[in-house]
């Protein structure tokens, strides 16, 4: 639908809001536009970081804010899609980050490297700040680690400051929101079937590849698919499992990005029976008014 409107509009490049598309060779499982469809409208946030780098929100921050001043230092406007709501946010709005000590969390990688080490450490989140268990995934070690990085380092809760605060007041630059809705059976089976398309293009050889050709980071290997796909391929267990897995995972990060949006008044929400791409004509018209 990016590229319908893009081509509709003429003076529209794309800035990605998604935290694994930036990365050089993790093309399938993050549904990367082609070299086809970047040739015809350019993007901007993409193939910009080696898979053995950690990304941040902060990093993405500073990047996707650069590429909308070049766009509209050039005469041209910046339409910004995908992403989670904390990318989204940390983009759109006057975030900032609470400070980092990379000796902490080296001693919580460490942690959570260990057997069982990712439960221990959402438990500890849960005592010490359950409202940001409601909006991190416990099994995403590398925001668990980062949660509780800044709850030690500052003595207060995750969810008081920086990304944990509902903040829909003005936004950093001149930004309109809109979310597209379907309803979950239809979402549900389109997760479904994009997961099915995947392995069919080649997904499982492309993290086949990624774990003979490089070091992969903690951040990289929290992509769902990739995750599940690194553990079968380095366990010898079945791809089918890793793929049902990862079905199951998006399905519940798909319920979690709902709650998520949905607090943000400023979003407005088109509704397509399955087909997000029928509200494109809806699209076009709210961002002419």
């Amino acid at each position: 639908m990016a590229l319908g409107a893009a081509h509709a509009l003429g003076d529209v490049e794309i800035v990605s809001l998604d935290s694994m598309q930036v990365y050089r060779g993790l093309d399938v499982g993050t549904a990367k536009p082609s070299p086809a469809e970047r040739a015809a409208v350019p993007h901007h946030v993409i193939d910009i970081a080696e898979p053995a780098e950690d990304w941040s929100a902060v990093r993405h921050q500073v990047a996707a804010r650069a590429a909308v001043a070049d766009i509209e230092g050039r005469g041209k406007r910046a339409l910004l899609v995908g992403g989670t709501g904390l990318y989204l946010q940390a983009v759109v709005d006057d975030l900032r980050f609470p400070a980092e000590d990379p000796d902490l969390r080296a001693e919580l990688e460490a942690w959570t490297a260990e057997p069982g080490g990712v439960g221990a450490a959402y438990d500890e989140l849960r005592r010490r700040d359950p409202e940001a268990t409601t909006k991190i995934d416990p099994h995403n070690a590398r925001r668990i680690v980062r949660a509780l990085e800044v709850i030690r380092l500052t003595g207060k809760p995750f969810s008081s400051s920086g990304p944990g605060v509902d903040q829909f007041g003005s936004t950093a630059f001149a930004v309109r929101i809109v979310g597209v809705w379907i309803p979950r059976g239809a979402l549900n089976a389109r997760i479904a079937a994009r997961f099915a398309a995947m392995r069919h293009a080649g997904l499982v050889e492309e993290v086949q590849r990624l774990l003979d050709g490089t070091r992969i980071s903690r951040t990289a290997a929290q992509a769902i698919g990739y995750r599940e796909l690194i553990a079968a391929l380095s366990e010898g267990t079945s791809p089918d499992d890793a793929f049902e897995t990862a079905v199951r995972r998006t399905r519940s990060f798909a319920r979690r990005q709902r709650m998520w949006f949905r607090r943000d008044p400023r979003i407005t929400w088109l509704g397509a029976v399955d087909n997000p791409c029928a509200v494109l004509p809806t699209l076009l018209a709210t961002w002419d008014a």
